[in-house]
């Protein structure tokens, strides 16, 4: 059987481990980072002609890849990600790529190595027919299933070599363009009270009694959010999913602390949250808890329905005989981190489903994995 070059691409890159460690210390050299993967995509696509360097922490770098047609154009980012989160306790050989009919098994399948693959795929095509009319820079970022590193590095590194004007973004959305979604901002409280002996504890004041009364406002704090919804994404939200506090089963805690998630709308941010921490504190009197820390991991994605961008994506899709109807997700994206610190339009798109992604048996669809690449030859042929 002759496989499709994307196919094959695929194969090869869910083969090379690039695992996020996220933050964990436990895990083998022989998996973690993205060096291996980015490495042997930086010299595939120098191979194609493309001027691709690495950038960032040479253990975890980034690459990027760019290929002029016109001078004065529009400038196409597509953005990949390198890694992928973490095999424990995945059900099939997370770095043995098998075909099962038309699924590609692996870790990384769907989320997000057929993206890149598709990518590559169509530029070969493209470029080897001298079709290409689109400007293209192709980032292969690290660190995104965790803090988004990668992104940030790769636009250091191209602040001196000129922006680009859009981006799209490849991640499982079953080839539907997504234009928005929400963001994901993190914040911890700390409230603090008196320490004494447990044998008297009105001598001294508990901190995790106030905390108590913190979580019951930041619950009280997302019910509100439900009346701010956005017509297609819904409310924002906010959860308190970690907490901790005190130092012995003796001693009234003069100190404890919670964790927060809150999910930005397309407008909101790191400032929106802090000032809705500090009136729901202020609301409930709670003068002894303090917002310790308050910053925005991804932001949220809003591109308007009528942008350019939108439009070229939408002809591709209509040749390819795919559904142009603008859609959201559920989850955060570099797209957004780009819209959010760069000011960047974009989309995201790619071959999959986000029910597969991080799954013990990911894998992607390679029909899908195909169409995306006619998508994108589609795309890179036609002007901006």
């Amino acid at each position: 059987m002759t496989l499709a070059a994307s196919t094959r691409y695929l194969r090869d890159y869910v083969a090379i481990p690039s695992v996020n460690p996220m933050g964990r210390s436990d895990l083998s050299a022989d998996i973690a980072g993205e060096a291996r993967y980015a490495g042997q995509l930086r010299e595939q696509l120098r191979g194609l002609g493309l001027d691709a360097e690495l950038v960032g922490d040479p253990a975890r770098p980034s690459v990027v890849a760019e290929v002029r047609a016109a001078k004065g154009s529009p400038s196409l980012l597509v953005a990949s990600h390198l890694d992928t989160v973490p095999v424990d306790d995945m059900e099939i050989d997370p770095f043995d790529p098998r075909i099962d009919g038309d699924r590609l098994y692996g870790r990384g399948a769907c989320d997000t190595k057929a993206g890149m693959a598709a990518l590559v795929a169509a530029l070969e095509r493209v470029l080897a027919a001298g079709r290409l009319r689109r400007n293209v820079v192709v980032v292969g970022e690290a660190d995104e299933e965790y803090a988004s590193v990668g992104v940030r590095d790769v636009m250091q590194h191209l602040g001196s070599k000129g922006r680009p004007d859009w981006v799209l973004a490849t991640e499982p959305t079953d080839l539907r363009p997504v234009t928005r979604h929400k963001g994901i901002a993190v914040a911890r409280l700390v409230a603090h009270g008196e320490a004494c002996h447990s044998s008297n504890p009105g001598e001294g004041s508990n901190a995790i009694v106030t905390l108590s009364r913190a979580v019951l406002a930041m619950d009280e704090l997302n019910r509100d959010l439900a009346g701010h919804a956005d017509p297609r994404l819904g409310p924002g939200t906010l959860s308190v999913n970690v907490a901790g506090g005190g130092q012995a089963l003796n001693i009234v805690p003069n100190e404890a602390w919670l964790l927060l998630d809150r999910r930005l709308l397309p407008g909101e941010d790191g400032e929106t949250l802090r000032k809705e921490l500090e009136a729901s504190l202020a609301a409930h009197g709670l003068t002894r808890v303090d917002i310790a820390a308050c910053s925005v991991a991804k932001g949220p994605l809003g591109t308007p329905d009528d942008h350019p961008l939108l439009r070229s994506c939408q002809d591709a899709l209509a040749r390819c005989g795919l559904s142009t109807e603008p859609a959201t997700a559920a989850f955060a994206t570099d797209a957004g981190v780009l819209e959010s610190e760069e000011s960047l339009p974009g989309i995201v798109m790619g071959p999959g489903s986000i029910a597969q992604a991080h799954t013990a048996r990911e894998f992607v669809d390679l029909r899908q994995v195909e169409k995306m690449t006619e998508f994108f030859v589609q795309l890179l042929e036609r002007p901006a």
